[in-house]
């Protein structure tokens, strides 16, 4: 069993940053990739950043600059720095990751609950 569990949401004002940190445990063989994803209201969920374990990142336009996503492999965790927030940054943020596990012997993609973050003055 493989669970993903994500902190550091919260309610900023424009400007301000957050850190969201995503630590998975469990019956963990390897972890191929991570990321985060977010989803706002009425809106589809959308991938914000991934990095893979040879620690290559890719991000989405729109946080370009502002975000950095980073990896901790001998902690299985990941986290993401938000810098010069927006409001069009609220949404709920998943962590999600590429598992390949002892007991599976393949890898399957697994969510976090997500962390709600809100920018709003």
């Amino acid at each position: 069993q493989v669970q993903l569990v994500e902190s550091g949401g919260g309610l900023v004002q424009p400007g301000g940053s957050l850190r969201l940190s995503c630590a998975a445990s469990g019956s963990i063989f390897s972890i191929n990739a991570m990321g985060w994803y977010r989803q706002a209201p009425g809106k589809q969920r959308e991938l914000v950043a991934g990095i893979i374990r040879g620690s290559r990142t890719n991000y989405a336009d729109s946080v370009k600059g502002r975000f950095t996503i980073s990896r901790d492999n001998a902690k299985n965790t990941v986290y993401l720095q938000m810098n010069s927030l927006k409001p069009e940054d609220t949404a709920v943020y998943y962590c999600n990751a590429d598992i390949l596990s002892f007991t599976a012997g393949y890898s399957v993609n697994y969510w976090g609950q997500g962390t709600q973050v809100t920018v709003s003055s």
